[in-house]
């Protein structure tokens, strides 16, 4: 998942937030070192979300159909995918509506600028100016995230020409992601509640 599920699947603790947005910026496994308890926890939620998705028979579904174009970036471009069915369908998930949503988790992250890694440090005004969360909802936004990850990434990955194959199987998508979320979030709430 991407950066607006692993934000939504957080829950209400902050410090849970900060460490979940974190977790693809940091490395190692002596995080209680480095991190206070939620944070780590925030930190291992994120990677738990992570192992449940790259290991789910229904995204399996949703990469292969882009596997062939995209190689080992399709797992990538899938997470993207479904943040967009996220923001597009925020009302079914969330109470609050997704501007405001974002706004606290925007100013949320920003009061843990100490303790965020560098590059993520670097990142997040981009993602703030460009309001990310909210224009994932819209296939113009996938757009541009997919086409600014492109421009990171060390090989050809053609993640640019990605938004193309979520207009033609935007159904086929929607309905992967509507089967697999559900599953997702009682994963993270059993996880949440059992680490208490």
């Amino acid at each position: 998942m991407n950066f607006l599920a692993h934000l939504y699947l957080s829950g209400s603790d902050p410090e849970i937030m900060v460490g979940n947005f974190m977790g693809d910026f940091v490395k190692g496994r002596n995080l209680l070192q480095q991190y206070n308890q939620q944070i780590v926890k925030g930190i291992e939620l994120h990677r738990a979300i992570d192992e449940f998705t790259d290991t789910h028979a229904v995204v399996k579904k949703s990469k292969d159909r882009l596997r062939a174009t995209y190689r080992h970036y399709a797992g990538v471009i899938v997470d993207v995918f479904y943040d967009h069915y996220l923001a597009k369908y925020w009302d079914s998930y969330h109470t609050d509506m997704l501007p405001d949503f974002a706004e606290k988790a925007y100013s949320t992250i920003e009061r843990y600028d100490p303790i965020l890694p560098e590059n993520l440090k670097r990142m997040l005004p981009y993602m703030i100016r460009g309001n990310w969360l909210v224009h994932y909802a819209q296939i113009e936004g996938i757009q541009r995230a997919l086409t600014g990850m492109s421009r990171r990434t060390p090989y050809v990955s053609r993640m640019d020409e990605a938004a193309g194959d979520l207009k033609k199987y935007y159904t086929d998508f929607k309905s992967e992601f509507e089967l697999f979320f559900p599953e997702l979030k009682k994963h993270t709430e059993d996880f949440l509640s059992s680490h208490v």
